[in-house]
């Protein structure tokens, strides 16, 4: 079994309107930042597996963000994984 962190980022679909985005904007425009037309909001989330290959690594995190971390309907995610050693994680 091999050891894989998995680096997961989870935005709201470009359709879906996104309101701590908007609150965001507001907030930086009121402290002077010009020239800022969009803000979107999204989740990270990191999370260490132990796994077979790297094939059953990605199935596995796939399933994660489909069953539970994300919202299909209104969400999209992508993820990066990467093998680490046990004294790493």
């Amino acid at each position: 079994m091999a050891r894989y962190l998995a680096r997961i980022d989870i935005m709201l679909k470009v359709l879906v309107k996104d309101p701590q985005g908007l609150t965001v904007v507001d907030g930086l425009k009121t402290l002077g930042f010009d020239g800022i037309d969009d803000v979107r909001v999204g989740k990270h989330i990191e999370v260490t597996l132990d796994a077979g290959d790297q094939a059953a690594a990605e199935r596995a995190v796939t399933e994660m963000c489909d069953k539970l971390l994300a919202n299909p309907v209104i969400e999209d995610f992508t993820f990066e994984l990467a093998e680490v050693a046990a004294a790493e994680a």
